[in-house]
C-alpha cells in the first residue's frame, strides 16, 4: 500500500541537512519540504524513501511516486544526499535517488535546479547524466543508450 507524507523542515532535519543547505543557498529552509514515500526496490520489496523538495512541487512529487509505486517501478535507494556528505558523486555512485542539494550545475557556476529543490535524480546509475562523451556516474555507462532494463526511464 502506498503511503506518503509532506512536512516542513524542522530543527532536527535542518541539523541533519547541514551538508546540503547553508546560508547563501538560493532557497530558504522554510520553502523546502521533507517528503517520504513508499517505493518498490529492485528485489520487489516495499521500502520507505525520503527526499527534500521545494514546497511548490511537493504534492506533485507525491503523485508521481504514487504512480511509480502503482507501476512497481523499482528504485534502488532514496535517501537524503546528506547521508553522503552532500557529495553528489557518492550519492550517484550508490544509485541513490535524491533531490535537494545546494550546488552548482555540473561543470558550471550557476545554481542547479537541485539547489532549488526542483530536480530529482531517479536511479542515477540506470538514468545517468550524459553530456557529450561524459557519463555520470561511471557505473551508468552501460545505461547511457537507454536499454530496456528495470529502473530505466524512457520518454514514452
Amino acid at each position: 500500500m502506498y503511503a506518503a507524507s509532506v512536512a516542513p523542515i524542522d530543527e532536527a532535519l535542518a541539523a541533519r541537512m547541514s551538508a546540503s543547505w547553508r546560508p547563501g543557498c538560493p532557497v530558504p529552509l522554510e520553502d523546502l519540504r521533507y517528503v517520504t514515500v513508499t517505493h518498490v526496490d529492485f528485489d520487489g520489496a516495499v521500502r520507505t524513501g525520503e527526499l527534500v523538495v521545494h514546497a511548490d512541487v511537493a504534492d506533485g512529487v507525491v503523485r508521481v511516486f504514487a504512480e511509480l509505486f502503482e507501476q512497481r517501478y523499482p528504485i534502488r535507494s532514496m535517501r537524503l544526499v546528506d547521508d553522503f556528505g552532500a557529495d553528489d558523486t557518492a550519492s550517484m555512485n550508490a544509485d541513490n535517488t535524491s533531490a535537494f542539494n545546494c550546488r552548482a550545475i555540473t561543470g558550471g557556476t550557476a545554481w542547479s535546479e537541485h539547489a532549488y529543490g526542483r530536480a530529482i535524480d531517479l536511479n542515477p546509475v540506470e538514468n545517468p547524466y550524459v553530456l557529450g562523451s561524459h557519463v555520470g556516474p561511471r557505473a551508468g555507462r552501460a545505461f547511457a543508450s537507454r536499454p530496456d532494463a528495470p529502473g530505466v526511464v524512457h520518454a514514452d
